[in-house]
């Protein structure tokens, strides 16, 4: 039962999330989260421009209360934008970002804008990073580009559990566009990583020491 109703969440806030990028636009767009509270069902879109998914003169979220009234059925829900502490570093707004340039500007430049996305996240301080664009781009034979720096795990435990990952697509005149990205955070610690330290150590020769000093790796 508890199964059922944790699906049942799942499915309700990626049908909402869906139905957000489709209306609003991903340009910004980060993800959503739904609370339950004492005056009914709060919706958090995280964004990186709260202006853009707010609407002149808060038309947007007049608009997605009413959708959220009555297509999803949610009891008084309630609309809260909230910005997103550093996009750079969240795969998402990544994403979007660069569905955004290649839906209206065009695959011409997807490799100044591949580049461009990869150096805002390394920029923002990630300590690996990569972005996988497949499709018909800039041909009309299906390819796949990769852009990677720095560090990132792609298998083990750190790669399952700690790189943060997003997949999403582009929709353009030569057809759908694959993005993939995947950032491993600074705030993640390697088990692997390697610390060097100082070791001293003294001679004792004629009763005179002398201290020497060597590195060690740990």
């Amino acid at each position: 039962m508890i199964e059922k109703k944790f699906v049942s969440h799942n499915l309700k806030e990626f049908k909402i999330q869906e139905f957000i990028i489709n209306e609003i636009g991903t340009a910004g767009y980060s993800h959503i989260e739904i609370q339950k509270t004492p005056l009914g069902e709060k919706v958090i879109i995280y964004t990186s421009r709260p202006g853009l998914m707010v609407g002149r003169k808060g038309e947007n979220i007049k608009k997605l209360t009413e959708v959220l009234k009555t297509k999803f059925k949610m009891e008084n829900p309630q609309i809260e934008i909230a910005d997103v502490d550093n996009p750079s570093l969240n795969p998402q707004a990544v994403a979007e970002r660069v569905v955004y340039v290649l839906e209206r500007f065009g695959p011409k430049r997807f490799k100044a804008t591949g580049y461009k996305a990869l150096q805002q996240m390394m920029d923002g301080g990630a300590t690996g990073a990569e972005i996988v664009i497949s499709g018909k781009i800039p041909s009309s034979r299906s390819r796949t580009w990769r852009f990677y720096a720095g560090y990132l795990k792609k298998s083990g435990d750190i790669s399952e559990s700690f790189v943060k990952k997003c997949k999403t697509t582009a929709h353009l005149k030569s057809g759908a566009v694959g993005i993939k990205v995947s950032i491993l955070t600074p705030d993640v610690e390697l088990p692997d990583k390697i610390i060097e330290k100082t070791i001293k150590m003294e001679e004792v020769k004629d009763g005179n020491t002398k201290t020497k000093t060597d590195k060690g790796n740990e």
